[in-house]
């Protein structure tokens, strides 16, 4: 805080200290304007005020704070500024000015944001324990219990205590504070936008540290409690530090396109309105231009940016319904690009987002993307939870339009809070915390009971199962995924159902592979931890690793390689009982798909007048008709024996191979050859060929090994793309 605050002033020409960016221009709005974080005054910070009487210092804080809570009592404000003012007096800033400024700027971006009073409150306050002799028992004692916990949470721990940790552990203590109130890293994340505006003055190395902490911690952060509008304008400002050159030329296209004679941003907008004036729909609609960043990663997207690709439109109703009305509105009277359409209204993101997307295209090919929400989505778009007011109030009786959500432990920071706990130390916690923040996107995957689970885009069932049953995973030997058997590095999709298998043994073990396929912290902690804590085990494993690369054959001496198709002759059928439409030719059944009656077939006829016989649905199929191929009719003959292979998964269980090929034996199969892969995460895979004396008896064939205990699944093997 202190320590990262200088000049208060933002220096123009430098790079990293934007004092706006250039924009597109936009119809002025009759309402309140849209949040303007770059906004602060500089007048009357210091002079006497009468008691009982506002200070005129925080005159901005509270024309801002009224326009979003007109009913507050503004009495804790003043106490708390004339105790931050007398208490910070004398302290300056890099640049020459009272320290008071901070704290007041700080206040002002939250207040801006729509705060409640008591978040407000501790942000006059947020620097006075660190940088003052003000106590925390002095800021409970005159302001309550909550705002000194808002206080304590933002608060540096000493580096003479704490030395090279300090800054690893001093987030390792606001995320546990933010666990229990998310005030604590609204009134963070306010206080280092503040310090990256005015940190122009800084040595270089100094201002790129600060913006790579910045972009690996708080930015994500940000974003994952929806605070769009400090999110941006970070993110411009880190740019401006670490990328300048790349952050020159984007300004030079801004100013560029702000200096077109043509708008199709505006031309758009205007048609919208036509369209929902026409339809009745009460909506305001805005131009809403993209900021520095967004607008860097569109050029690199796409290249040549064209006019529209500077902006959005927002149009912003009062309900709900309207949102689904003017994109009926538009879609109708508009030429629309469908695969622009997300619905995020009712599939809100887990930043608590929620909007309509979609995109028109103009006559001369520009696409102009349209956002639709409502107000009160907007606010919360812009603000996120700041948004959302005092989050551990009593709920309303009547919530507005039901958007009121709780964010006091969203999935992302309940994992963050868990895994935290295990991290061995300041270094692995701060490295894991830069990784796992780095995970954008969450999705959300259904238990059987109903009951969900919060994890990053990526994750797997090893993530999903370590998520559920903490250090109990270790006994997870499989999972299902929508009702199917899968494997745990199997990744999982937005909205999956995946149920856990969980094996009996008290002594189960992880696997060393699982860390392989572990997206999440705190399964990888897990597992490290385990296998540090059983050095033989985890030894053990790393010595059979090898071995799961080769195939374990069991192969009988006495019968022939079952890739050594049986050929025969057309008009004779044989092993195979295949008939084709081309006399004389001999017959082969592919090895890639195996077909055996009553799969539907294909012929082909190959070199050496030969026919080859695959399944239609292998991909070898479409393959050689590309390739001009001759396709040949072929049907199975009357005979019904056949050779077949088979695939059985398994778990990995004594006696399993005996159980098993006794299974078989007793339906009539005979055994012409097997292959046992090394067991992989406690599974086992068996690969049978198999002579039947009729191919009525397959089915019946694969209900008995699949009622092996163990034995998960048996199947066909999957066409390959190579065949003939």
């Amino acid at each position: 805080m202190s320590a990262e605050a200088t000049n208060s002033v933002t220096p123009g020409p430098m790079p990293g200290a934007v004092s706006g960016p250039l924009t597109p221009t936009a119809p002025r709005r009759k309402a309140r304007p849209r949040i303007d974080l770059r906004r602060l005054g500089r007048a009357a910070l210091l002079g006497p005020a009468a008691r009982g009487r506002l200070p005129d210092a925080i005159g901005h804080v509270v024309e801002a704070h009224r326009a979003h809570h007109p009913d507050a009592d503004l009495e804790p404000l003043r106490h708390a500024y004339v105790l931050a003012e007398s208490s910070h007096r004398g302290q300056m800033r890099k640049s020459g000015e009272p320290y008071i400024t901070h704290p007041l700027a700080v206040t002002l971006i939250l207040a801006e944001l729509g705060a409640e009073t008591t978040t407000l409150t501790a942000s006059l306050l947020h620097d006075t324990v660190e940088d003052t002799d003000v106590t925390l028992d002095q800021v409970r004692d005159q302001f309550g219990e909550e705002v000194r916990y808002l206080v304590d949470g933002v608060t540096k721990l000493e580096k003479v205590d704490y030395g090279a940790a300090a800054e690893p552990e001093t987030f390792r203590k606001m995320l546990v504070a933010t666990g229990n109130d998310v005030r604590v890293m609204s009134i963070k994340l306010a206080d280092r936008l503040h310090n990256m505006r005015t940190l122009g003055v800084m040595r270089p190395e100094k201002q790129e540290r600060i913006a790579k902490v910045t972009r690996d911690v708080l930015i994500p952060l940000a974003e994952r409690l929806g605070v769009q509008a400090l999110k941006t304008e970070l993110e411009d400002l880190v740019f401006g530090i670490l990328h300048p050159e790349e952050y020159a030329h984007t300004r030079e296209l801004i100013v560029r396109n702000a200096a077109r004679a043509d708008d199709p941003l505006a031309e758009v907008a205007d048609e919208v309105r036509g369209v929902l004036r026409e339809a009745d729909i009460q909506a305001e609609v805005l131009i809403r231009p993209r900021h520095f960043v967004s607008v860097h990663r569109v050029s690199r997207k796409r290249g040549r940016l064209r006019g529209s690709d500077f902006g959005r439109v927002l149009v912003l109703v009062n309900e709900d319904a309207d949102c689904y009305g003017v994109l009926g509105e538009l879609h109708t009277c508009m030429k629309p690009v469908v695969s622009e359409f997300k619905d995020f209204i009712a599939v809100p993101k887990f930043n608590l987002y929620q909007s309509l997307h979609t995109a028109v295209a103009r006559e001369d090919g520009q696409v102009v993307e349209v956002l639709i929400r409502t107000h009160q989505m907007h606010k919360v778009a812009e603000a996120g939870v700041v948004a959302l007011g005092n989050p551990y109030a009593p709920a309303p009786d009547d919530p507005v339009d039901g958007e009121r959500i709780d964010p006091t432990r969203p999935g992302w920071l309940s994992r963050l809070l868990d895994w935290q706990e295990a991290a061995p130390d300041p270094d692995h916690f701060w490295s894991t915390l830069r990784e796992d923040l780095a995970q954008d996107r969450e999705i959300t995957v259904f238990r059987p009971d109903g009951g969900t689970l919060g994890l990053p885009e990526g994750a797997t069932c090893v993530d999903a199962a370590y998520a559920q049953y903490g250090e109990d995973a270790h006994a997870c030997i499989g999972a299902r995924v929508n009702g199917r058997l899968a494997t745990l590095s199997t990744v999982l999709k937005d909205g999956d159902t995946v149920q856990l298998l969980m094996g009996q043994d008290p002594a189960s073990e992880p696997s060393r592979e699982w860390l392989e396929h572990a997206h999440t912290p705190a399964a990888r902690i897990a597992i490290q931890r385990w296998l540090t804590a059983h050095p033989a085990q985890a030894e053990s494993q790393r010595s059979e690793a090898p071995i799961a690369e080769d195939r374990t054959a069991l192969r009988s001496a006495d019968v022939p390689d079952p890739d050594a198709a049986p050929e025969q002759s057309a008009d004779r059928p044989a092993t195979g009982h295949v008939l084709a439409d081309l006399p004389g030719a001999t017959v082969r059944l592919a090895r890639c798909c195996t077909p055996v009656p009553p799969d539907e077939i294909t012929g082909f006829a190959v070199r050496g007048g030969a026919v080859t016989v695959h399944r239609v649905e292998c991909s070898a199929v479409a393959r050689m008709k590309d390739g001009g191929r001759t396709e040949v009719g072929v049907r199975w003959g009357e005979a019904a024996e056949c050779r077949v292979t088979l695939v059985a998964e398994s778990f990995v269980r004594p006696h399993l191979l005996a159980d098993l090929t006794e299974a078989m034996a007793s339906e009539g199969a005979e055994i012409v050859s097997a292959t046992v892969e090394p067991p992989v995460q406690q599974q086992v895979r068996h690969t049978y060929t198999v002579q039947l004396p009729d191919a009525g008896h397959l089915p019946a064939l694969m209900r008995a090994m699949r009622n092996v205990a163990g034995v998960y699944d048996v199947s066909r093997p999957q066409p390959q793309p190579q065949g003939g």
